[in-house]
């Protein structure tokens, strides 16, 4: 029964997703050691699992708070939820995410001592929008705002975070990093919006693909997949060409996401999130490693 439990836990956590919260995180290090030399290891691994626990934290809430709207049910296309499917109560899972970010907030306390009142806001904002996100009066997925959402909090402010704890400084190299790596973790969230189309347009979930369409939700996921190669170009002229060569290895991913998305519909959509998973995941490590092979 505790195993079982365990089990459950642990897909209500959605383990697949996390990479979404280690890759800035390992981005904004390498890109520190890069611009300094230097790599301060404690605050490297407490950023992590801080950087995890909201992670988990958000995730939670979006399983209980998007059954509690009526955004999951028995039809939904996407993989298992836990709430939906009755293997946890919505009370359950919202106290299992308030846990996550008290560990969260946990982690976080050496990080303000090393970092002061940036990484305190930064802290402070990024549980407040984990929450909102599915959460409260005026849950920002529900409105349009979910790209922005994930762009800012999953790419330039955990990049610029980790970079400033690492770098004492932020710099046009951090927000370059953390538009690359925000930009293709809201790929996954567009794919995503796209399958769920039909069934977010009928209970009023103004995701937008609900908003502007189909061949709009195609454009967005192509724009997101691409830009990132494209900022490329920032690295070689800074005189970093092996951060700017590495992440090519990906860009055939990135057109096949391209090319599933434009041929593919409902739950066959389900195949080119986990593409799209693997592109964010590959284009972070060789960027990472095309920094810090970059060492000043």
């Amino acid at each position: 029964m505790g195993n079982s439990n365990l089990h459950i836990w642990l897909q209500a956590s959605r383990p697949l997703t996390l990479t979404a919260a280690i890759i800035p995180v390992i981005a904004g290090v390498a890109l520190a050691r890069a611009d300094t030399g230097v790599t301060r290891w404690p605050l490297f691994w407490l950023a992590l699992l801080g950087a995890i626990f909201i992670q988990i934290g958000t995730n939670l809430v979006n399983d209980a708070k998007d059954f509690q709207r009526g955004a999951d049910t028995a039809d939904r296309l996407g993989p298992q939820r836990v709430t939906q499917a009755g293997l946890l109560s919505a009370a359950s899972v919202m106290r299992g995410s308030w846990i996550s970010f008290a560990f969260a907030t946990l982690c976080g306390i050496p990080l303000v001592i090393a970092g002061g009142m940036p990484i305190a806001v930064i802290g402070i904002t990024s549980v407040i929008a984990a929450y909102a996100y599915t959460g409260g009066p005026y849950p920002l997925g529900y409105h349009g705002f979910g790209e922005l959402f994930v762009i800012l909090f999953f790419g330039l402010v955990a990049v610029g975070g980790t970079y400033y704890l690492q770098a004492d400084s932020y710099s046009a190299d951090a927000f370059v990093a953390g538009l690359a790596v925000g930009c293709l973790s809201s790929v996954l969230l567009a794919v995503n919006n796209l399958r769920d189309e039909s069934g977010d347009r009928v209970i009023g979930k103004k995701t937008l693909v609900v908003r502007y369409g189909r061949r709009f939700g195609i454009v967005e996921i192509a724009a997101l997949s691409l830009l990132p190669f494209a900022l490329g170009l920032y690295w070689w002229i800074k005189g970093f060409p092996v951060a700017a060569l590495l992440p090519l290895l990906s860009l055939p991913l990135a057109l096949v996401i391209i090319r599933r998305a434009v041929n593919d519909s409902g739950v066959a959509l389900n195949r080119v999130l986990k593409l799209a998973a693997a592109l964010h995941a590959s284009y972070g490590v060789l960027l990472s490693l095309g920094l810090w092979m970059s060492t000043a």
